[in-house]
């Protein structure tokens, strides 16, 4: 999912840069002050660790513009960081208790947050005295970095799940977006064996050995791969069988067509071969790279799992949130965010259009620029459809072994579409997710 990201970067241009000044430190952390500092007194310097210039830096470049206008005083410095070296970063200064080299904001993917606070707990500053108001986002978002009831991280880019489907394509099996929205999954694959008869396409496509479509099927019905205290339960989990079971079904009917990488992935989607597919909402910036396809397409829920109390519509794949370091200028750090990240809509519409960053803060929805319709997307308001579906969102327990759970399971779904008996590669992996934690 994230080399979605890597395309979006080609496809649009990088804005013209802000002065930024070089900061090559933060100094000692400094603690949240009762009362409000005034603009004119906020000053001093931030350094901001994350990667891809054309979507986060640009964001936090744009975010330290708008701060700017109210806070002369402030400097914002944004080091690209990849998010594999930023991690690596991370482990070695919280083995080597080198806090003070840290930044004093870094971007964290939701998947990997509560493992980096429950493992390294020295590195981050929670979210208590910044002002942030978190019901302003959704629960299933602020879960992803949350830990004993804590806020250690601000939500950013939404992961909100969506079916982006071709409308030519459903009109010649004589069927509309309407028809797969708020649908059941057997509906689904029923309509979607139709659309295969009579387009000669599948309906969807996914990269085959990703447990991306699974994982977004098990949380849209507020079950996850561990519980609430961060253990695995994946062995007998029937939630998680019954995901399984539609994916296999969907593949076996052919209303699925897997592919072998991520650029097969893109490449069936941007060529026609297939008539859409359910990802996170960033991949609608790949969609979009088919210039001959504009106006073709259409954005809907997600099926929700037939006979499963709690089952929903709704359902994300990807995100990141913004973590505040333990050697941060907090005071500085946090009125930075929140007045930008989770205050400005005047923010969240400046880089819309240019990076399609589709904001986690709810308020940002009700901005005439999120109602503006989509001529790529047949002319709907598709960005305030999508937030509102963010709202929805259940919460995933992700715990600290979240992408081991996630690797083990993706290796019982190959070994299950091979004819191995589901409950055996389940509990299999379950014991391979408890060994890794030993």
């Amino acid at each position: 999912m994230w080399k979605s990201r890597k395309i979006l970067s080609l496809a649009l241009a990088l804005p013209l840069s802000i002065a930024l000044a070089a900061c090559s430190g933060s100094g000692a952390p400094a603690p949240a002050t009762q009362g409000a500092t005034s603009a004119a007194a906020m000053s001093g310097k931030l350094t901001v660790w994350c990667w891809d210039p054309a979507f986060n830096i640009y964001a936090m470049k744009e975010a330290a513009k708008i701060y700017g206008k109210d806070h002369p005083g402030v400097t914002v410095d944004v080091v690209e960081t990849p998010w594999d070296d930023l991690q690596t970063k991370l482990t070695t200064l919280a083995q080597s208790k080198e806090t003070t080299q840290l930044p004093d904001i870094f971007l964290m993917q939701n998947n990997a947050f509560q493992k980096n606070v429950i493992n390294y707990p020295d590195l981050f500053k929670d979210f208590s005295n910044s002002g942030v108001n978190f019901s302003e986002f959704p629960a299933g978002v602020t879960g992803y970095s949350t830990v004993d009831g804590v806020n250690y991280g601000l939500p950013f880019d939404s992961g909100t799940a969506i079916t982006a489907l071709r409308t030519d394509l459903l009109k010649e099996a004589g069927l509309t977006v309407a028809d797969f929205t708020d649908i059941t999954w057997s509906d689904f694959i029923a309509k979607g064996k139709t659309v295969k008869a009579k387009t000669k396409k599948p309906l969807l496509t996914g990269q085959a050995g990703s447990a991306d479509l699974i994982m977004m099927i098990l949380q849209s019905a507020g079950a996850s791969l561990f519980d609430d205290k961060g253990q695995p339960t994946i062995s007998g989990n029937d939630a998680l069988i019954k995901a399984i079971a539609i994916y296999k079904e969907l593949v076996k009917s052919g209303v699925l067509v897997e592919v072998n990488s991520w650029d097969e992935y893109i490449a069936s989607i941007v060529n026609s071969n297939v008539a859409g597919t359910i990802n996170g909402v960033w991949i609608a910036g790949s969609i979009q790279t088919a210039k001959d396809q504009s106006g073709k397409w259409a954005v809907t829920n997600l099926p929700k799992m037939d006979d499963v109390a709690g089952a929903t519509n709704y359902s994300a794949n990807g995100g990141s949130s913004w973590a505040i370091s333990s050697n941060a200028n907090y005071e500085l750090s946090a009125d930075f965010l929140k007045s930008t990240f989770a205050g400005s809509t005047e923010f969240y519409d400046t880089i819309l259009p240019s990076s399609g960053a589709l904001a986690n803060w709810l308020p940002a929805g009700k901005s005439s620029v999120y109602a503006e319709p989509q001529k790529f997307f047949s002319n709907e308001p598709i960005f305030a459809k999508v937030v509102g579906y963010s709202a929805l969102v259940p919460k995933n327990n992700t715990g600290a072994y979240y992408y081991e759970g996630r690797d083990n399971v993706s290796a019982a779904i190959t070994k299950i579409l091979n004819g191995t008996d589901p409950a055996a590669a389940l509990d299999e992996a379950q014991k391979a997710v408890e060994f890794a934690m030993k």
